[in-house]
């Protein structure tokens, strides 16, 4: 067995607000370990998700004591972008492999420049056929959870228009508009249906309607995304989803602030795009702490980190999806990695102190040069 690039691999408890959910799984660790690969655990990092340090210990990992321990390692693998605090454990010799959302927090790139770390967004591994295999268990998580977040926050007492989801004999159900039909729509559609919601989802992407249409014929209306189309059902819904992505840059402004003023009294926006900064023009980032706010009489949810909500179920999803990853950086290195897996090297976002994904300079103003050679 050819011997691995990276040696050792730290996993530090994440500090964002209200977030628990952990990188790596004792599967993870016991893949790693049977390539030589050294596990570095903080302690208490899983319990959020409901995984013990002994998990970790019997799967071969070690437990140090701090974070400065865990991001002592070669490479770091996160959930979510570092905060301000952990930037002092950025440096010139660190992988970093976890979400990073540059086009949303400039000061998390500008961090990573100063300090010349080699990062890798998981939202940037692209497949050739365009799809985005690290974002998608996510996404499919935070749709699932929209139309949960959304029925809550629609009752009176949490602010809302009191209106039930499937309605009852007599009344008619909420009206739910899902804004983009990918993996976040598409997952808030079936739910918000199978609540029996009236729902209609809007794309530019007629394909992608056609699909959900025979999918989920009769069951959710569909309708092709432009301004008067846009306008006609936000105006009428008690809920609004925005599932609108690009990847790798900010999400753009499908909802204006003067759409917004005429929403009805109390509705609800959940803003699932809040992490690409949003794709209704009032959104601000809140915190699972401080869910929502309201403004110009509607509820808007815009959590940033909604899988961290139920972490055992994202943690064990993101890490699917993640560890063949983490696994072929580890190994190779992350540019050796990228070299050998295109997929990776859209992921790269920073190395030796320059952009090396284009989308990602651009949404940030800036210009990008090849990871090959940076």
């Amino acid at each position: 067995m050819t011997a691995p690039v990276i040696k050792t691999v730290g996993v530090p408890t994440e500090v964002k607000a209200a977030e628990h959910r952990v990188a790596l799984t004792p599967d993870g660790v016991r893949e790693l370990d049977a390539r030589g690969i050294q596990v570095f655990i903080q302690a208490g990092a899983g319990v959020g998700a409901s995984i013990m340090d002994e998990d970790y210990i019997a799967a071969g990992a070690t437990i140090v004591p701090t974070a400065a321990d865990a991001w002592a390692q070669e490479m770091v693998v996160k959930v979510k972008e570092p905060k301000a605090e952990e930037f002092q454990y950025l440096r010139e010799d660190l992988t970093l492999f976890t979400y990073l959302h540059l086009a949303a927090y400039p000061a998390v790139a500008e961090a990573l420049l100063a300090a010349k770390t080699t990062s890798v967004a998981y939202e940037t591994v692209q497949l050739t056929d365009g799809s985005l295999p690290l974002l998608a268990p996510m996404s499919e998580v935070a749709g699932r959870l929209a139309p949960q977040m959304g029925a809550h926050f629609l009752e009176r007492h949490k602010g809302g228009r009191g209106v039930l989801m499937g309605g009852v004999p007599g009344v008619s159900p909420a009206k739910v508009v899902v804004l983009g039909a990918g993996n976040v729509g598409w997952s808030s559609a079936v739910i918000a249906a199978g609540m029996e919601a009236e729902v209609t989802v809007l794309d530019k992407n007629l394909e992608r309607l056609r699909y959900v249409d025979q999918i989920h014929k009769g069951r959710i209306s569909t309708l092709a995304s432009n301004q008067g189309s846009i306008e006609r059902t936000v105006m009428e819904a008690d809920l609004v989803i925005g599932a609108v992505l690009v990847a790798g840059g900010r999400a753009p402004i499908v909802v204006s602030e003067d759409l917004v003023r005429q929403m009805k009294q109390r509705a609800v926006i959940v803003d699932v795009a809040v992490d690409q900064g949003g794709c209704i023009a009032t959104t601000r980032e809140t915190t699972h702490d401080e869910p929502v706010f309201e403004l110009h009489g509607v509820v808007h949810y815009a959590v940033g980190n909604m899988p961290g909500a139920v972490p055992h179920t994202s943690t064990y999803a993101l890490t699917n999806a993640t560890l063949p990853f983490q696994l072929q950086v580890a190994l190779s290195g992350a540019v050796g990695a990228a070299r050998l897996n295109p997929a990776l090297a859209h992921g790269l976002n920073t190395v030796n102190g320059v952009y090396t994904n284009e989308i990602v300079a651009a949404a940030l103003d800036a210009t990008s040069v090849s990871p090959f050679e940076a």
